[in-house]
């Protein structure tokens, strides 16, 4: 008995021609439907978070351009916009604004000249007890500001830096070294170690290669620390709330809330402070968007 291949051979070569049959196509193109329609609804799930997390900035936009002063007669947009409470909010609280930028300024700086080095030696030196120094950095974190801010207030009150520009440098940088420390130790740790092998082999030496091949490679490292460092400056209120006592070095989160009080029916100048305080966050966070997520070692072995 003979077994005819040919019509078989026919069919799959004719099913090879046409493609898939008329079943599998509607099976593609519902599924197709399908997945565009369920990102439709994640893309407008989205949106949606984000108009509810984003109304009380436009809300705060909104109040701040109101001619009346007030928040309960304010409309939903401003149709008839005012900038006086912007000319009163710069006039009152110019200097304010100024030295919380000198303040957060100089946290940063402070914060990223003390943790650079120590991040440096707890990734490459052989120390003693590193890792009881790593957790004993993670538990400061742990540590509630007001303890901090009131073992502050009597040291202060001792060394005079009460009511200083240096002495909330000082406080807030308490809360920006540790994370900084490690933030650039973990980048730091995933540097090759040739790179810093090739430059002691050329005759560099530690603080060389440090200043030459690491802190060039740890950029984005460091800007992620500093960012957040500026931001937890920049929004700080318990230290200045706690080692200020007058109005000569005021930062502007504590001048808002004094400001509340004793402007409590012009919320239009409070909102427009709000935004002015709002602004150097909003730009530093767009600038350094683009370093955060970067990695440490792009281009650094070739």
């Amino acid at each position: 008995m003979t077994t005819n291949t040919q019509p078989n051979a026919a069919a799959t070569e004719a099913a090879v021609r046409t493609g898939p049959g008329p079943l599998t196509a509607v099976r593609r193109q519902r599924g197709t439907r399908q997945g565009g329609t369920r990102q439709w609804g994640t893309t407008a799930l989205a949106l949606v978070f984000l108009a509810v997390m984003l109304f009380p900035v436009y809300w705060m936009i909104n109040a701040s351009l109101q001619p009346n002063g007030t928040t309960l007669q304010t409309s939903w947009l401003p149709l008839a916009p005012d900038f006086t409470g912007y000319a009163t909010a710069i006039s009152q609280q110019g200097r304010n604004l100024g030295t919380s930028l000198v303040v957060a300024l100089g946290s940063v700086v402070f914060s990223l000249a003390i943790a650079a080095p120590a991040a440096y030696a707890l990734a490459y030196f052989k120390v003693r007890g590193a890792g009881v120094v790593l957790f004993a950095i993670l538990i400061s974190q742990m540590i509630p500001g007001i303890v901090v801010a009131n073992a502050l207030y009597t040291a202060y009150n001792d060394l005079g830096l009460l009511n200083s520009i240096p002495g909330l440098i000082l406080a807030d940088s308490s809360h920006g070294i540790p994370f900084a420390i490690l933030i650039v130790r973990a980048f730091m740790n995933n540097m090759p170690a040739s790179v810093i092998e090739a430059a002691k082999v050329d005759g560099a030496g530690h603080l060389r290669a440090f200043w030459s091949i690491v802190l060039p490679l740890s950029r984005n490292a460091l800007i992620t620390a500093g960012l957040f460092t500026f931001l937890f400056t920049w929004s700080d209120f318990l230290f200045a709330l706690t080692l200020t006592t007058t109005d000569d070095v005021r930062p502007v989160t504590l001048g808002i809330f004094q400001y509340m009080g004793a402007y409590v029916n012009d919320w239009s100048s409070v909102m427009a402070t709000a935004v002015l305080a709002s602004i150097p966050a909003i730009i530093l966070l767009i600038a350094a968007q683009k370093y955060v997520a970067a990695g440490t070692t792009g281009g650094a072995v070739k």
